[in-house]
C-alpha cells in the first residue's frame, strides 16, 4: 500500500541545488531577507474584522459535506471567519512544486505562460463541474525543502533564496493567484522554519503549508520512512498565523497539512480552530483512482478537523492503464467535497 501511495521521494533530496551553485552561506542569507515592499507595515486595530454570517456559511459547510450521514461532516460547531475568508465561498485549485525541479511537479516543468494556459483550463473545468463555487487560483511554492544530507546545521532542509520566492509570487501576480508557502522541515521544527517566512506571510494573499511526510522527529533523514507532525505542531501554525491576522487586520489564513496516512496526523482531537485560520487536511497519496478513494475514506473523512483537499499527480496517477486523472465530476461525488485541489 505504502509503495503506490507515497509520493516521489524528491530528486531534489539529492542535490538539484548544487546545480544551482548554492553555498552554506546562501541557507544563511535566507533567514532574515530584506523584504522592501513591507518595510512600513504598521499593526491596525482588529475592532474593522467582523465574522461572516452564520446562516450563509452553515448552509456552504451542508453544500461541501454533499449529503454524509455520519455525523461526521459538516464539522459542527467550529468558529465562524472573520470577513474576508476564502473557504468555502470559493474553491481553490493550484499548482504545485518548486521552480529549481521540473520533478517536484508541475509549478517548475513549464514556462509561465503554458503553466498559466494549464493551470486556467483545470479552473474552468471546475467551474462548469461546481458553478455554485467560484474558483480562486494558486500557486503553491515549496519554500523549505527537505534533504537527503545534513548541510551545515544537520537539519536536512533547505530554506528557498529570497529571489526564488519573489518569482513564485510573480508569477502568481500574473494572474493574481494565491500563493501558498509550503514547508518541509526535515530535522527541522515548524518553530524555526515558520517564522523565516514571516514577512511574506503579512501579505494578504500568501498562505501555509505544511507536509508531515518529512518532518523527521527521530532524526531519520528524510525520504528514508513516512515522518509526522503532530497537533500541537499544527497548532503552533494556527497560532503563529492567527497572530499575524489579529495585529495586521489581515483576512483569515489557509493552512494546509497534507497526508495520506494515519500516522502523518497525530492526536487530530487535540487540533484547535480559531476565526483567524482555515485547516484543510489534503489527502497527497497518488495511484490508481480506488487507491486515491479509499486513502481519502481511510484518512480524511474519519478524522474531521475543519476542510479537506486532494491531490491530484498528472504522472504518478496515470502511469498504467486504465488509471486516469480524476474528474472534477468524480471528485464532486466525495463525501465531503474538497475546497482545495492541488495538482503536482
Amino acid at each position: 500500500m505504502r509503495k503506490l501511495i507515497f509520493p516521489l521521494v524528491l530528486i531534489l533530496l539529492f542535490g538539484f541545488i548544487a546545480c544551482k551553485g548554492r553555498s552554506d552561506s546562501s541557507a544563511k542569507s535566507a533567514d532574515t531577507p530584506p523584504f522592501s515592499t513591507l518595510e512600513n507595515i504598521e499593526k491596525e486595530d482588529i475592532k474593522n474584522q467582523k465574522p461572516v454570517d452564520q446562516a450563509e456559511y452553515n448552509d456552504l459547510l451542508n453544500y461541501i459535506a454533499n449529503g454524509d450521514t455520519t455525523g461526521l461532516w459538516p464539522v459542527q460547531n467550529q468558529p465562524l471567519p472573520l470577513e474576508g475568508a476564502v473557504l468555502p465561498y470559493h474553491r481553490v485549485v493550484a499548482y504545485y512544486g518548486n521552480l529549481y525541479s521540473k520533478n517536484m511537479g508541475v509549478l517548475g516543468e513549464y514556462p509561465p505562460e503554458e503553466m498559466w494556459s494549464r493551470l486556467l483550463k483545470e479552473t474552468e473545468a471546475w467551474e462548469q463541474a461546481d458553478p455554485k463555487t467560484p474558483v480562486v487560483p494558486a500557486i503553491h511554492y515549496i519554500a523549505v525543502v527537505a534533504q537527503g544530507t545534513p548541510w551545515s546545521d544537520g537539519k536536512y532542509r533547505y530554506r528557498m533564496p529570497q529571489q526564488q520566492i519573489d518569482s513564485a509570487l510573480a508569477i502568481a501576480k500574473m494572474h493574481d493567484a494565491l500563493v501558498f508557502l509550503d514547508v518541509q522541515v526535515g530535522l527541522s521544527t515548524v518553530e524555526l522554519e515558520i517564522p523565516q517566512l514571516e514577512k511574506y506571510l503579512l501579505m494578504p494573499h500568501v498562505h501555509l503549508g505544511i507536509d508531515p511526510e518529512f518532518s523527521m522527529k527521530d532524526g531519520t533523514p528524510p525520504g528514508k520512512k513516512i515522518g509526522t507532525l503532530d497537533a500541537e505542531d499544527i497548532n503552533f501554525c494556527s497560532a503563529y498565523l492567527a497572530e499575524l491576522v489579529q495585529d495586521y487586520n489581515l483576512p483569515p489564513k489557509i493552512l494546509i497539512v497534507h497526508r495520506f496516512t494515519k500516522g502523518m496526523v497525530t492526536h487530530y482531537k487535540n487540533i484547535k480552530l480559531s476565526p483567524e485560520v482555515q485547516i484543510v487536511i489534503n489527502m497527497d497519496g497518488f495511484g490508481r483512482p480506488e487507491l486515491k478513494y479509499s486513502t481519502y475514506n481511510r484518512f480524511i473523512h474519519p478524522e474531521p478537523i475543519q476542510f479537506t483537499g486532494f491531490k491530484l499527480f498528472y504522472k504518478n496517477d496515470t502511469k498504467e492503464s486504465p488509471n486516469h486523472l480524476l474528474t472534477p465530476e468524480e471528485l464532486m461525488k466525495l463525501q465531503p467535497r474538497p475546497v482545495y485541489l492541488q495538482f503536482q
